[in-house]
């Protein structure tokens, strides 16, 4: 059985906390009547309300960032620059405190909170280069006395819109490259876990980022629609699931925006039978269960390959009664509870269905779960599942581990590229020709090779294909400077005022 810790008592009754945005560089109420509940997950109780942003709110985010642009975009690289090294080293420092934020409103355990803001972190880092990553191109002589350079410019206001699951990287992902850039940008994270990006907001301000170059507004669809509707808008980043990815992206572009809108995903982790059975079990155990299982690069679903069915099966079973389950204030939990009851019971809903679609039930969650009222579900693992069955369709976003069986690699590779998900995949195996043939053939944005999830790391660039990614821009790395700017080309000549004369013939570069 699955060790599972003693979830802490329950807190005393009182006055729930009020969580606000920040516009303008202070922490401002919202003025509307609209507020949601905000739990901590592990006991399965409210301990705060955040207030949710009318249109007039967003208005008022959206002002403040376009009254800073003018000023934030004139300040030179070097400047930004040193902001940018004070930002990361002030976030660094108080790096447990915000883990603190993640663990109390997400759930997640200390050390994966902590994971999550030094991932966030490295993209900090990234953005700390951008006099390099700005630099443009320049060509002499291209004409007589005629001289062409190309050069990068913000866009203005910029926002991004984020989720649940990573409530303090994903935004760093997206903030920390656009303000370099010298864009202003409003924030609208999830509803669910919302105080880190008002932490964050007040780290930028102690950094000495200008006031209005960072805002935060709290809320659900009305604020969203806002967002997309403002035309002071120039550009949205967006992460979430797939259906709310094509609302954004269809929405926003027929607004005249820039969108990049990352959805869902449905990863596959192909084992084929030369594989190390151990190092395949314990990665599969790692990536599907981490975090719960809410990450959009979580291996929900495992292709065995011939005859490394049953021995990975076996292996996984025989990890799982180890994975300590547990309140994330635990330091001996491995893995948290879900955001939220109607989640997990939810996500629970899935080893019923795929038992009655045939599925076998090796581990059943629900039979592992701590005391007390907390959103806890197990380590869950269903094998023999098939490509029509509803847990292996859906983007389950739970700790449920299904197991498929393929008899070639042909057929495994197949089931990959027929999926309408493209975002994340892994190969194991001992055989570098086909571990080499495996990301020609495979049709997904991020490969893995004997690495379960293969994040790219902060100078290159996250995102999928397929339904996994809406717009041609991935996200951080390259792609994010040049999604946060638009490039200008000048063409340039100082001549002699005595040569000058009127041509009406069409301009030659000879």
């Amino acid at each position: 059985m699955t060790e599972v810790a003693q979830a802490p008592e329950r807190p005393d009754e009182r006055e729930l906390r009020r969580i606000g945005h920040w516009i303008g560089g202070r922490l401002v109420l919202g003025e509307s009547d609209q507020t949601g509940p905000v739990y901590n997950p592990a006991l399965g109780v409210q301990t705060g309300k955040v207030d949710f942003a009318s249109v007039e709110d967003v208005d008022r985010a959206v002002n403040a960032a376009r009254n800073a642009f003018s000023a934030w975009r004139a300040v030179s690289l070097s400047q930004r620059q040193e902001l940018m090294f004070g930002i990361q080293r002030l976030v660094r420092d108080r790096r447990e405190e915000i883990a603190k934020i993640l663990t109390d409103e997400h759930g997640k355990v200390f050390s994966d909170a902590l994971g999550e803001v030094q991932r966030g972190l490295e993209v900090v880092e990234f953005a700390c280069g951008i006099p390099t990553l700005l630099k443009g191109g320049f060509s002499e002589q291209v004409s007589t006395g005629i001289d062409v350079y190309s050069i990068r410019q913000p866009l203005g206001v910029v926002a991004g819109i984020t989720p649940f699951n990573f409530p303090a990287m994903v935004p760093m992902w997206m903030w920390a490259p656009a303000i370099a850039c010298g864009n202003t940008f409003v924030l609208k994270p999830s509803e669910k876990d919302p105080s880190a990006s008002l932490f964050v907001g007040q780290l930028l301000k102690e950094a000495g980022l200008p006031d209005g170059v960072f805002n935060v507004v709290q809320g659900d669809k009305v604020a969203v629609d806002a967002i997309l509707a403002h035309p002071d808008v120039a550009a949205v980043s967006f992460v979430g699931s797939t259906p709310i990815a094509r609302y954004i992206y269809e929405q926003g572009t027929a607004a005249g925006k820039r969108v990049q809108a990352l959805g869902g995903a449905k990863n596959h982790m192909i084992v084929l039978p030369d594989a190390d059975i151990d190092m395949a079990a314990d990665a599969a155990v790692s990536a599907a269960y981490g975090s719960a299982g809410e990450r959009c690069m979580a291996i929900s679903a495992v292709v065995a390959v011939g005859d490394a069915g049953d021995r990975l099966v076996e292996a996984i079973q025989d990890r799982l009664p180890k994975v300590k389950v547990g309140p994330g204030t635990d330091p001996k939990s491995e893995m948290g509870p879900l955001i939220t009851r109607e989640h997990r019971d939810k996500v629970a809903s899935y080893i019923d269905h795929g038992s009655e679609q045939g599925a076998k039930v090796v581990a059943d969650g629900r039979e592992t779960t701590p005391d007390g009222d907390g959103f806890f579900l197990g380590v869950s693992l269903l094998d023999d599942v098939t490509p029509e069955m509803d847990a292996y369709k859906d983007e389950i976003f739970g700790p449920v581990l299904v197991v498929t069986r393929a008899d070639t690699y042909d057929e495994a590779v197949r089931l990959v590229n027929e999926n309408p998900y493209g975002n994340g995949v892994a190969l194991y195996t001992r055989d570098g020709g086909v571990a080499r043939q495996f990301q020609f053939d495979v049709e997904v944005g991020m490969v893995g090779i004997n690495v379960p999830i293969p994040v790219p790391v902060a100078y290159y660039s996250f995102g999928g294909w397929k339904s996994s990614l809406f717009g041609d821009s991935h996200i951080y790395g390259p792609e994010g400077i040049n999604f946060y700017t638009r490039g200008k080309v000048v063409t340039s000549r100082w001549p002699d005022p005595a040569t000058s004369k009127v041509d009406l013939g069409f301009p030659q570069t000879r």
